[in-house]
């Protein structure tokens, strides 16, 4: 099972980039025959060689395998992964400019596809957390947690107004509702949801989940109390954790992503400490999934997450419209 990698010097440190063509699909390389995990599909790259920068090593390997030169990149996510007695971290860069055009020089089978296309059960475990950040937005609205069952109107047209918007993955954590409330509303909200390819998650609601074929976000307890992952791929499961180990466990159970906080101080939680911001890169750089952050966030945090190894940002106040 995939753990949070150790030691530096035991790694195998792998390039990944990521190529979009015009319509936003991006390029996937299958694993040749007499390979580990032949068949699989992955984004291209390989290996740095010793003394290798990592661009360095990304730039070749485009050459070698693609006939491409690389022009410009920019870091996505790093993924330490551990296949059996091989740890190795797959440092995933999206490739925004090149020139040439893609081309299999290694006998291996490429193909263009759009993300939200990709069945993740084709691709290698370690290129699952990719397509996840390429899928994933970089902000995570949660509805309020005070929001009482005769606002359920008013709800449904705030979110279906930040669907319309743009925004596209929501969580719904309904605390004061009854289940079947909440459920009621999500299977209102999906049609406009689909057509406009957001995301609905009930909050801890797995059963519903498995009902109305959508995703759920695992409440902290709720994640530490399963063995196995929830749902299946084609559904998302994003988990609320605070430390190190709640977020090795959501990797061990194969969840898409994860919630970290908090990483600022909140008017919620007034009386917890914030982990501020470089515990929370340490955190997310060592979990093998992206992580949001969350605690004392806005939209206009976006930028500061991402340049500290976050998908993005997660919240509730400053978040809808």
């Amino acid at each position: 099972m995939p753990e949070v990698v150790a030691r530096i010097s035991d790694v195998m440190h792998v390039m990944a980039g990521v190529m979009r063509d015009p319509i936003g699909r991006v390029l996937l390389a299958q694993r040749p025959a007499g390979k580990h995990l032949a068949g699989l599909w992955e984004f291209p790259g390989g290996k740095l060689e010793p003394g290798e920068s990592p661009l360095a090593a990304l730039a070749r390997e485009c050459r070698e395998e693609l006939g491409v030169e690389l022009q410009r990149a920019e870091p996505l996510i790093r993924v330490p992964w551990q296949y059996g007695e091989r740890t190795l971290l797959l440092d995933t860069w999206q490739i925004l400019e090149w020139r040439d055009t893609p081309q299999s020089l290694e006998g291996q089978a490429l193909q263009w596809q759009q993300p939200a296309r990709v069945d993740p059960a084709l691709l290698t475990p370690a290129d699952r957390p990719i397509l996840q950040a390429l899928r994933l937005p970089s902000s995570y609205l949660i509805t309020p947690a005070n929001v009482p069952p005769e606002k359920c109107a008013l709800w449904f047209e705030r979110i279906a107004q930040a669907i319309e918007g743009g925004e596209q993955l929501f969580q719904l954590r309904l605390p004061l509702w009854p289940q079947e409330f909440v459920r009621d509303l999500v299977a209102d909200l999906l049609p406009l949801a689909r057509r406009h390819g957001a995301q609905l998650l009930l909050n801890g609601d797995i059963d519903g989940a498995r009902e109305l074929r959508i995703g759920v976000h695992l409440k902290s307890a709720q994640l530490l109390a399963l063995s196995e992952r929830p749902l299946p791929l084609q559904q998302v499961v994003g988990a609320s954790c605070h430390d190190a180990a709640q977020l090795a466990h959501a990797v061990r159970i194969g969840v898409d992503f994860a919630t970290l906080s908090p990483v600022a101080a909140t008017a919620s939680h007034p009386q917890t400490s914030p982990m501020g911001w470089p515990l929370f890169q340490s955190l997310a750089e060592a979990a093998a999934l992206p992580v949001y952050a969350l605690g004392g966030m806005d939209p206009s945090h976006v930028a500061q997450a991402r340049q500290n190894s976050g998908q993005g940002v997660a919240g509730i106040r400053g978040f809808w419209p």
